[in-house]
């Protein structure tokens, strides 16, 4: 029963570091995901940060969820081990009667070896005086002896017989409900661990789920959606550009408008040109970007812009 006892506190202990293993490595996920939205927000890859860091919240989550658990399963653990004290003390008082059959057989089994000895002794005194021609007054007394030895070791075996069958009857009653005892400290304890694997299964099952969604999530974001959300995000408006004349466009070169590097260009342009002629800030040599079907070129080392093919002289 003691081995029992000290099962039960080690499993609790197995359980305990288990769930603190869990809780740091929440703690860890948890940090990688925030760390997500520190990465560049720029280009078009920002949006993917946006999956890695929901997936790594709810990978975060699931073990954190482990740990609930784990933790409820510690408070069952502790519960049974305060009941199996209890158990293990009452069952101490009902088996006392064996503990002193125990005793007594020992006792007696002691005793009786004695008087065994004393026995064959007086046996072998009384038929050496007979050899020896001893008096008879002698031969008498050593009779005397003799019986009184005989009747101590027939007491003493006796007393054996009655003591081995009360000790063997309280003990096979004590060696059965010791096996109960084990055989439920078992069955309990497989229970526990069966939670144990449940509650493991579930959080496997859920993180799966986490990676399904996560692979999902990726095939879903193709480059098309990416520069797509790059585009948006970038541009002004979805209105097409008007196509201005040749004279409309010495007039715009009125217009105060400048560029990178306070390169001025003359346009009066709409919020979608706007958008497209802010393209050509990003390259030093050319730089395009395709908006709602419009694109945009500038060559900087030409001093030329080009939209929808359409070339724009002046900065």
């Amino acid at each position: 029963m003691k081995h029992g006892q000290i099962s039960t506190k080690e499993l609790a202990d197995f359980v305990r570091e288990r769930a603190t293993i869990e809780e740091a490595y929440s703690r860890s996920m948890t940090k990688l995901a925030k760390s997500a939205s520190n990465y560049s927000q720029l280009g078009t890859f920002a949006p993917v940060w946006d999956v890695f860091k929901t997936s790594t919240e709810k990978l975060a989550n699931c073990h954190l969820d482990l740990v609930r658990k784990l933790q409820e399963l510690i408070k069952e653990v502790q519960k049974y081990g305060e009941e199996q004290v209890k158990s293990h003390k009452k069952t101490k008082e009902e088996v006392a009667g064996t503990l002193e059959a125990v005793q007594t057989i020992q006792s007696i089994t002691q005793a009786l070896q004695k008087s065994k000895e004393n026995y064959n002794a007086k046996c072998v005194e009384q038929e050496r005086l007979k050899k020896e021609g001893a008096t008879q007054r002698e031969i008498e007394k050593a009779a005397v002896k003799s019986k009184k030895a005989t009747d101590t070791y027939k007491l003493y075996v006796e007393k054996y017989a009655l003591a081995k069958a009360d000790f063997e009857q309280k003990m096979t009653e004590t060696a059965q409900k010791f096996q109960d005892i084990e055989e439920t400290h078992l069955i309990h304890i497989k229970e526990i661990i069966g939670s144990l694997s449940n509650a493991i299964k579930e959080i496997h099952l859920q993180i799966g789920q986490v990676h399904e969604e996560f692979i999902n999530n990726m095939a879903n974001t193709t480059v098309e959606s990416l520069i797509q959300k790059f585009a948006e995000s970038k541009g002004t408006g979805k209105e097409r550009p008007e196509v201005r004349s040749k004279g409309h466009m010495k007039r715009m070169k009125k217009h105060d408008g400048r560029l990178a590097g306070g390169k001025t260009v003359g346009l009066q342009s709409t919020s979608g040109e706007r958008a497209l002629l802010a393209c050509s800030r990003h390259g030093s040599l050319s730089h395009f970007l395709r908006l709602y079907g419009y694109v945009a070129f500038s060559n900087r080392m030409g001093k030329k812009i080009f939209i929808n093919e359409e070339l724009v002289n002046g900065y």
